[in-house]
């Protein structure tokens, strides 16, 4: 079987430009690409330094059926995933940037975690593995 690995997925973002300033303030992240597609679409790639795992696509929702679903994409569950070596660090500095956490850290079998929400509603973890 051929290598292969999940590059990137897709999130979709209510405004292109509100989600890149979010994603690079609130969580670190780095524009690796803002490439314009057509008049309204645009190919925009985001990651956490350091290019470890996939990378973020933000896809700017078209049509009622994808607006309905900004926020939702992982039905109220957590659905990302953002690993860290040094949680209390990145959990003081995404609260100090306004990140809204859902929780208190706790400490579960598999790490330390608490779960946030994006700009838009999506649900994560931060998480440092054990």
């Amino acid at each position: 079987m051929s290598d292969r690995a999940i590059a990137r997925l897709a999130l979709l973002v209510e405004d292109y430009d509100a989600a890149i300033a979010w994603f690079c303030r609130c969580l670190g992240f780095v524009l690796l690409e803002d490439t314009p597609l057509t008049g309204e679409k645009r190919w925009v790639r985001l990651a956490p330094p350091g290019g470890r795992g996939a990378e973020l696509l933000l896809a700017r929702a078209a049509g009622d059926a994808q607006r309905g679903q900004v926020g939702g994409q992982g039905g109220g569950r957590v659905f990302l995933y953002l690993e860290t070596d040094d949680f209390a660090g990145d959990h003081a500095r995404m609260t100090a940037a306004g990140v809204r956490f859902l929780e208190e850290p706790r400490v579960e079998t598999y790490g330390t975690v608490a779960v946030f929400e994006d700009l838009c509603g999506n649900r994560w973890d931060l998480v440092e593995p054990a």
